[in-house]
């Protein structure tokens, strides 16, 4: 079994013994983006009406992975999503499209060395030389917006460097620029009757936050305060001098993936479990902050159990009366009051009755089920049936008097999480009690009452 060598997660989960020389620019102008995007709608499309065909499932996923991994940005995101989160892609081409996509996350297309360089040097005011006794010109991992190296300080200290690929920035405000780009992911996560405008510019913020590694780097800092002092959730450490906006350096992280720890024994896999929900619904309810890319790449398993978290790039603040409503919700749900859940459930969604409430409280009741029940187990069926919860919600818009209300700031990333985490919690497999792990952080950070 090899161990992956990781810094910030979507997908980099690569040996630095086995470098990758697929090196690709970045296509940055609008048009040449949308032009690529509007090919790969029609091809995808017929092959969605010859799904019976295998070879033509197959052939079209491997030309979608291509396309959005070439491009990166934005687009390359939809893919990876596309990849893991059960329910995304319809049931006969799941398959088919789960292998291809699954590419996504293990690599894109690399930057050359010369212009990464160039990046770092810019970036970091000094030559290579001179802020690293030695520099990897090929890296280990490649993904959406930045690619890694491996490299080490003057003090032995091993770190892997996070760089921007030259043109990203550019590339990703072409892709928001894009409509159907934003379409692509808005319309499987939320109802397409949203205030689109509402919905763009808070896709457009998050995405846009990515590009700034030095506020990644505060984030980071911060989840490794909310968690300091838990020996399961590791956070490498981030070397604030060798970092910059387009540049972030990071202890060297070890240790295997996703699909990996899925093979370990039973008691194992309960750890990892319990570590990751210990970090999302921590990082929630007592940080105030939750990461909003449960990308299976982000996470690293080590044999005893801990886990390594990467990549806080995509992170968005929970404060005021959400996140009040919010641990009041959690907390009714570990004493089983249905009632207050329902009460807070509401309040946060700002329903006002009639169907559309009363689904979509059926569909948070079931989001929450692993806190009502002990020992339960998060599973891909389990996954699905949230996704079509959202599609049965999504149908009552159009409906008259349904009571359709849009999706308050900040919930559209939350279905993103949704959706995401406990997709990777089904990949382990395994039962566990989510409720005393829960009541266990909340009651020492003093919110249990």
């Amino acid at each position: 079994m090899r161990a992956a060598f990781v810094f910030m997660g979507r997908g980099m989960l690569y040996d630095p013994a086995a470098p990758m020389t697929n090196e690709k620019k970045v296509p940055e102008g609008r048009l040449n983006r949308f032009v690529r995007l509007a090919g790969l709608g029609a091809r995808t499309g017929a092959a969605h009406l010859l799904s019976r065909r295998g070879d033509a499932a197959a052939e079209a996923a491997a030309h979608v992975a291509e396309v959005l991994g070439t491009m990166r940005g934005l687009a390359a995101k939809v893919g990876q999503m596309a990849s893991y989160v059960d329910g995304f892609v319809p049931e006969p081409q799941r398959e088919a499209y789960e292998a291809a996509l699954r590419s996504l996350r293990a690599a894109a297309p690399t930057s050359s060395p010369a212009a990464i360089r160039a990046v770092v040097e810019e970036d970091l005011g000094a030559t290579i030389g001179e802020l690293f006794a030695a520099w990897d010109d090929a890296p280990f991992a490649s993904a959406s917006i930045g690619q890694v190296h491996r490299a080490a300080l003057a003090d032995g200290r091993e770190v892997a460097v996070k760089v921007q690929h030259p043109g990203i920035d550019r590339a990703m405000a072409s892709d928001l620029e894009n409509a159907g780009v934003i379409q692509a992911m808005v319309g499987a996560l939320a109802p397409r009757a949203l205030d689109s405008k509402r919905v763009f510019e808070e896709v457009r913020a998050r995405f846009l936050e990515e590009l700034d590694y030095g506020l990644e780097a505060e984030r980071q800092r911060y989840f490794a305060g909310v968690h300091r002092g838990d020996p399961a959730i590791h956070i490498p450490e981030v070397i604030a001098e060798r970092s910059s906006r387009r540049v972030l350096t990071a202890e060297l992280a070890r240790g295997v993936t996703l699909e990996e720890a899925a093979t370990r024994d039973e008691r194992t896999r309960r750890a990892y479990a319990e570590a990751l929900w210990r970090f999302v619904f921590k990082g929630n309810l007592v940080g105030g902050m939750f990461n909003a890319d449960p990308h299976p790449g982000n996470y690293l398993f080590q044999p005893d159990g801990r886990v390594t978290f990467l990549d806080f790039g995509c992170v968005e603040l929970l404060d005021g009366t959400r996140l009040e409503h919010g641990r009041a919700m959690h907390a009714a749900a570990l004493r089983k009051d249905e009632a207050a859940f329902a009460r807070h459930a509401a309040l946060i969604l700002g329903t006002r009755g009639g169907r559309f409430e009363e689904l979509s409280l059926v569909y948070t009741r079931r989001c929450f089920e692993p806190l009502f029940g002990a020992q339960f187990r998060v599973s891909r069926a389990y996954v699905a049936s949230l996704v079509e919860g959202v599609m049965a919600i999504k149908e009552q818009i159009l409906v008259k008097d349904s009571g359709f209300v849009q999706l308050p700031p900040g919930m559209l990333f939350l279905n993103r999480l949704q959706f995401g985490f406990y997709s990777v919690l089904a990949r382990l497999d395994v039962e566990a009690d989510y409720a005393e792990v829960e009541r266990a952080f909340l009651s020492e950070a003093g919110l249990l009452g």
